[in-house]
């Protein structure tokens, strides 16, 4: 987390977008269409039609109300069939006006149900639309690379993506609605042009300010959330550490309440004022753009006044007229201002598809070579070497090992020695940066990520506890085999993890975590165990485990690892582990220093060197007497 006192300050006004920015990201609007088409073009249809009809009726509704106006200024002028309303009806004269008031009514009731039937296809479109993205994100980010997932400016990226997932649906609603305005203008400004075009030209007075000022506004709207998103994804850490399962017990113990309370207040505080100063200011120009379009309008009002009272225009025309202007005053600036919003709104979605535009960098080739199975030579390291992206510390340098066929290696040093980065070498999750590692003669990058990782079982130290059932907990280890419960049995069985589920109230079916309700907490070494079991559920030909057994007991360990022992018969084993009563069960064992190898040899043979490993066991063993 950043620290509180040194925090940045906001973007200045010359710091926003250009012009050329501007409308380079209103390409991302055809992306979302095209987004929204194949969610559903029958919705996206449907929506279309219907705003279409809408369209017209406002201009309908002001010519049927002008038309009532003025066969109501006719018949006032005329001498009555009689005193009652009855000899209105008799005579007639009534049909014109009562057809007009019904033709107007039917209008309007359409106009209802039109709007309430859009409102309902554009939910049910948002929906899914929102789900779509949401899918498609969590697909392009399972292509990514490990290494994106440890950058934290590929954090505030995802991060930024994530909330333009969920919260650009209104868009959807808003370029459709666009569409619609823009249409009832076109008829609107036909029926005005016809009677006195040059009141069109006081609409720019009336609109382009508040253009100006929407735009502007928007955009430092939008660079204060983009230049913040790191303050916000800490906000977003303190609230999940100040109230989860997870931290309660060090929060409670450590009394770290009020410190996560005031260091989250502070950030939040920040972002408040910054937000509310842009609030304020838009919302002093708008009054002042306001002011500026009621006094055009107005002043467009008064003219046809004038010219009723002079004759050229009859009441009907100018109730159509005024109407009309205003509506088409209110229109222009919904539809200009709409652009700017919509304008203001693509930069938020060059957050979202600018992370689709991300790609990884450990890619299958051409003709992706198969992972051998079985592995009948072994693995080797030759003169490796890898420093993670944009970084100059080498993590590993020079490295060169094998591991023969059906051997167990393990791999001991300090915090930092790079045990943890070979296995992400071996499981491809990144690639050499020099040098090449091979699986029975056949270069890693050689072969397919997904292929590799299809035979490799992998538990890490810092392994997933999902809040899944007991079984989809070990199921994952083999995804497409979670339901083939003697295999799951068989790898709970191997990892003692299923002494674990036996006590569970519902056994398999159990929520594990509290996340949801009915869930059932486990141990940390319980859930390790049902970890260990995912590693066995996959029946690979490497099994890497790093610090698999931390949680365990000492009893529990030895358990576990005279079983592996024997399930691992055949197959290609790595273990990390600082355990020296883990380690010496390797048939051979590396010590690493700086990315180096140090020592090698098995357990008796480097006790017997005096060396390193000697050092770090009589320290570890002196530790129990």
């Amino acid at each position: 987390m950043t620290d509180l006192p040194g925090r940045r300050p906001p973007p200045l006004p010359d710091e926003n977008p250009s012009l050329r920015q501007r409308l380079e990201n209103l390409v991302h609007l055809g992306r979302l269409i095209a987004q929204i088409w194949r969610t559903s073009r029958w919705l996206t249809l449907a929506s279309l039609g219907l705003r279409l009809i809408a369209a017209l009726q406002p201009v309908a509704v002001l010519y049927t109300a002008k038309l009532i106006v003025d066969e109501v200024v006719r018949l006032t002028a005329i001498e009555p069939p009689g005193p009652a309303l009855p000899d209105w009806f008799n005579a007639g004269l009534l049909n014109p006006v009562i057809g007009f008031l019904l033709l107007e009514l039917a209008l309007v009731l359409a106009n209802d149900i039109i709007a309430r039937a859009t409102g309902l296809v554009d939910s049910v479109l948002s929906e899914l639309h929102s789900n779509q993205v949401s899918i498609e994100l969590m697909a392009h980010a399972a292509r990514l690379d490990l290494q994106h997932f440890e950058s934290a400016e590929y954090q505030d990226r995802l991060e930024r993506a994530r909330r333009q997932a969920a919260g650009r649906n209104a868009l959807l609603s808003q370029m459709f609605g666009q569409a619609q305005d823009i249409l009832t203008v076109i008829t609107l400004a036909a029926g005005l042009f016809l009677y006195a075009p040059w009141l069109i030209l006081l609409l720019p007075l009336s609109f382009i300010p508040s253009i100006w000022g929407e735009t502007r506004f928007n955009t430092l709207a939008y660079m204060l959330s983009r230049w913040r998103t790191p303050e916000r994804r800490e906000i977003e850490y303190l609230r999940h550490i100040g109230a989860s399962a997870e931290t309660a017990k060090e929060v409670k113990l450590f009394g770290l309440g009020d410190y996560l309370i005031d260091r989250f207040r502070t950030l939040a505080r920040q972002i408040f004022l910054e937000n509310r100063r842009v609030a304020i200011l838009r919302a002093s120009w708008g009054a002042l753009f306001a002011g500026i379009a009621s006094l055009a309008y107005y002043a467009a009002y008064a003219f046809i006044v004038w010219r009723t009272i002079t004759g050229a225009f009859t009441l009907g025309d100018l109730a159509f007229l005024s109407g009309s202007f205003l509506r088409l005053n209110g229109l222009f600036q919904r539809i200009l201002l709409g652009f700017t919003q919509i304008a203001g709104q693509s930069m938020y979605l060059d957050d979202l598809f600018s992370f689709f535009e991300i790609e990884p960098t450990v890619l299958p080739p051409a003709e992706p070579r198969p992972f051998p199975v079985p592995i009948r030579q072994g693995i080797a390291f030759d003169n490796v070497g890898f420093r993670y992206p944009e970084t100059d510390n080498w993590v590993v340098r020079n490295l060169s090992f094998t591991l023969p066929a059906g051997e167990t290696l393990a791999l001991v040093g300090e915090n930092g020695a790079g045990k943890t980065t070979i296995a992400k070498l071996l499981t491809r999750l990144y690639d050499p940066s020099e040098g090449r590692i091979t699986i029975d003669g056949i270069d890693l990058k050689d072969m397919d990520p997904r292929d590799i990782h299809a035979h490799v079982g992998v538990i890490f130290q810092d392994f997933i506890r999902y809040s899944f059932t007991a079984r989809d907990n070990i199921g994952v280890g083999r995804i497409e085999a979670r339901a083939d419960q003697a295999r799951i049995d068989q790898a709970a069985e191997q990892s003692l993890a299923d002494s674990v589920i036996a006590k569970l109230p519902q056994g398999y079916d159990q929520q594990l975590g509290r996340l949801f309700k009915q869930g059932r907490d486990l141990s940390g070494g319980e859930w390790q165990k049902v970890a260990i079991a995912r590693a066995y559920m996959r029946d690979a030909e490497l099994i890497i485990l790093d610090e698999p057994t931390a949680a365990l007991d000492a009893k529990a360990e030895a358990e576990v690892f005279a079983r592996f022992k024997g399930l691992a018969q055949g197959k290609s084993a790595v273990i990390i582990s600082h355990r020296f009563s883990t380690v010496r069960m390797a048939d051979r064992i590396l010590v690493l220093d700086n990315g180096a190898i140090l020592e090698a040899g098995s357990h008796e043979e480097l006790v017997a060197l005096g060396g390193r490993y000697a050092e770090l066991f009589e320290l570890q063993a002196a530790g129990y007497r």
